[in-house]
């Protein structure tokens, strides 16, 4: 091993910078010194992946970058102190979620924490909802096993969670009537990752699928196992169902360290106390590595990888039906499948991700130079899609590590430590297979200190809020006699109702928040983003908490909406005195909408 790690420092300083050092520790290399770039920094970690250590500890620095500390929530209420759990899950998106209802089905008492203030807030809900078929993964490696085997198990999840799923399958183009030789090679791959029912389609053929698709296509090859259904919905169910089944939940809730002792977890700092987990989870994304450090187990590092994706309007959704991608022949990078048109559940047109490396774990801003690219690479591969069919964009970050391989087991030196780290793209079509796996281990691990059985009574259904556009007229006139906040439209573009507002406001995980909301029905993401609808969902909001409208959030901490009232209410009549002016406004438009029911409903 000394060996080769002479052979990589020589190489990294040759290619990269005389100022790099590396050394091994336990079974993985580490690389230390000073650069210039974050590009070189990534670029020293990649050439030492892969080369016969477990992991790589990048541990360079950048000379004057300074990265922004992480945000911590301001909750400091002791809550959780002295709190003993089986089963302590660090992290709330779809992995640590589906993890929690995967163990759900044991009677182990199990807490999952989130630094921020609802679930599905970072990655999870910032990508594009493709249950990938598996394709794109090396054969043999654990992205590939895990995405393949969580592919099959959705169409059973999303019927016992009531999510909306379609095995839309897609086509991958070419360009070039040659390309078609490359037949024997797919199927032979397809084969070695279990991906089933891959075929060549032709010219004539991809003509009849999708008569829409660009003259500059050739022909292609289907992967009918592809899915499309809705990230941060998926999360969400799988989290309440997690405390349906007696799981808890603690938002706000951030780690700031680990006590380790004799080799074993003894406890759990965070902001709301000290935590004594027998067990101890780390699902915590781009932060895993962070996590891992913490614990004296950091043999990996995650290099974050964003992606800009853009939104096009519902009306272009007829145009084609299945997941599109045609990627450049001369296409090098493993660092992306290469993104495409993907038709979401809503009928949205969704265009890229691309993918590019830099040092900011939750950095969602948004470029034009990369927008105007992605929008300029797939476009022209369906007829009818035009930039002017934009409605917004935004920013996702993968968490990807140097060995671009999930790592998905017990850590070799912390006794009750787990890992579901690194999990990048296709993370989400991969997790109730990870969430599986991890179950299996925490509960053999929990079985060395005491009896752990399943449940009999565990409960696998959840119900999900009626979606009033998704019904029939009948449907919708039944909800409505019963429920007349159904009657009420609040989101005209998304067709949302106040009664659905206000069962995500009452959910297992309530929504409280605008964005939580948001995820939860989907007010706000239609042609206007919210111009109409926000002050209404606002006033919902205020009835339902209990709160001001000064108090209320965008995403939770300090992202209010109104910073204070305008008025003197002193000097106003007596209507103005009985609500205060916001609420005034807000209650204005609420029965403004009233006898409203929506386009489908007429």
């Amino acid at each position: 091993m000394e060996r080769g790690l002479k052979t990589i420092e020589r190489r990294i300083r040759k290619d990269v910078s005389t100022d790099i050092y590396c050394r091994s520790w336990r079974n993985s290399i580490v690389l230390e010194g000073k650069v210039q770039s974050w590009q070189q920094v990534v670029k020293a970690g990649k050439l030492a992946a892969n080369k016969g250590f477990k992991g790589v500890v990048n541990k360079i620095e950048v000379i004057g970058m300074e990265i922004p500390k992480i945000k911590k929530p301001e909750l400091k209420d002791g809550a959780l102190n002295d709190k003993k759990v089986d089963i302590m899950i660090i992290g709330g998106g779809v992995i640590g979620c589906a993890i929690a209802r995967e163990l759900s089905r044991y009677d182990v008492s199990i807490l999952l924490v989130d630094k921020e203030e609802d679930v599905a807030f970072h990655s999870s809900s910032r990508n594009d909802g493709m249950i990938h078929p598996g394709i794109a993964s090396k054969p043999g490696s654990k992205r590939g096993y895990y995405n393949v085997k969580g592919n099959k198990m959705y169409t059973k999840i999303t019927q016992e969670l009531d999510v909306e799923f379609k095995r839309s399958g897609n086509i991958i183009l070419y360009e070039k009537g040659w390309m078609k030789i490359a037949a024997p090679i797919v199927y032979k791959r397809a084969e070695k990752l279990g991906i089933e029912g891959v075929t060549h389609v032709s010219l004539k053929e991809l003509k009849e699928i999708e008569p829409n698709i660009t003259e500059k296509a050739a022909g292609g090859f289907s992967f009918p196992t592809t899915g499309v259904l809705s990230p941060y919905k998926m999360t969400v169910a799988f989290a309440e169902n997690a405390v349906m089944n007696g799981a808890e939940i603690s938002l706000n809730t951030i780690v700031n360290s680990i006590k380790v002792v004799e080799g074993k977890v003894a406890y759990v700092d965070t902001n709301r106390g000290k935590i004594y987990p027998s067990i101890l989870i780390n699902a915590a994304g781009v932060y895993s590595d962070k996590i891992a450090d913490m614990a004296g187990d950091q043999f990996f590092t995650i290099h974050p990888r964003k992606g800009e994706i853009v939104i096009l309007d519902k009306k272009k959704g007829a145009l084609f039906t299945r997941v599109l991608a045609m990627p450049p022949i001369n296409q090098s990078s493993s660092d992306t499948k290469g993104g495409g048109l993907i038709r979401t559940i809503e009928d949205n047109v969704l265009v890229g991700p691309d993918a590019y490396e830099e040092p900011y774990r939750e950095d969602y801003s948004t470029h034009s130079q990369n927008i105007d690219k992605i929008l300029n690479k797939h476009l022209h591969i369906v007829k009818g899609l035009s930039k002017a069919d934009t409605i917004t964009y935004f920013a996702g970050v993968r968490a990807s590590n140097y060995e671009e391989e999930f790592i998905v087991e017990k850590s070799e030196y912390v006794d009750n430590l787990i890992h579901a780290a690194g999990i990048q793209s296709p993370g989400l079509a991969s997790a109730p297979a990870i969430a599986e796996d991890i179950a299996k281990i925490a509960v053999k691990e929990l079985s060395k200190v005491k009896n752990v059985y399943e449940k009999v009574n565990f409960n696998p259904l959840r119900k999900s809020i009626p979606n009033l556009n998704k019904l029939s007229f009948e449907e919708r006139s039944r909800l409505i006699k019963n429920r007349p906040d159904y009657g009420i439209i609040i989101c005209r573009c998304e067709e949302i109702s106040k009664g659905e507002i206000v069962d995500a406001i009452n959910s297992p995980i309530p929504a409280t928040s605008l964005d939580a909301v948001k995820r939860r029905v989907r007010t706000g993401m239609g042609r206007c983003q919210g111009g109409f609808c926000t002050p209404l969902v606002t006033e919902i909001l205020c009835e339902e908490l209990g709160k001001k409208a000064v108090e209320i959030t965008k995403k939770g901490g300090s992202s209010n909406l109104l910073m204070g009232e305008t008025k003197n209410h002193s000097a106003m009549d007596s209507d103005y005195n009985a609500k205060k002016t916001d609420e005034l406004v807000m209650e204005k438009g609420v029965d403004s909408m009233k006898n409203i029911i929506g386009s489908r409903g007429k």
